[in-house]
């Protein structure tokens, strides 16, 4: 397959400093895009979304620790050792993180948000506002141990 480059549209600013699991919804971010490329009409009519989706980039993940198989979600020995592709984990093939958060305001070139599970500085590669009619059609499941791993995740 051929390589793929993707260059980043700007970056998180967060008052999250450090890659820490759970408590994200006490987390307030901008995502600043790079100037040099966009004016602030590449936001025009984006706070009329209430939601916002982030694809980002795991960035700091040491790329020797990257998984391909499977594992203990969290090192945690309790729950199934599944595949990386079966949960949400940052040390994945393409180290990439998607995120669905509140849009607080729109400032310019900022994108004022809450919820955003990525930490200051981390390179952000697209944004997308949420629109109802894309999510889950039908029954969503998922198994316990998920229902357990997320239960702490966005409480502040």
């Amino acid at each position: 397959m051929p390589d793929i480059t993707l260059t980043p549209i700007g970056k998180v600013r967060s008052t999250r400093k450090a890659a820490v699991d759970d408590a994200w919804d006490a987390v307030t971010s901008s995502i600043e895009l790079d100037a040099s490329r966009f004016t602030p009409d590449a936001l025009a009519e984006l706070e009329t979304f209430s939601h916002l989706e982030v694809v980002f980039l795991f960035d700091r993940v040491d790329p020797a620790k990257i998984e391909t198989g499977a594992r203990h979600p969290r090192e945690n020995l309790a729950w199934p050792k599944v595949g990386i592709f079966a949960q949400r984990g940052r040390s994945r093939p393409n180290r990439l993180g998607t995120t669905i958060c509140r849009i607080d305001r729109v400032d310019g070139l900022r994108v004022h948000v809450t919820g955003l599970d990525a930490i200051d500085g981390t390179p952000v590669l697209d944004l997308k506002p949420w629109v109802r009619e894309f999510g889950p059609r039908g029954e969503v499941r998922q198994p316990g141990w998920m229902t357990e791993l997320m239960l702490a995740y966005w409480s502040e």
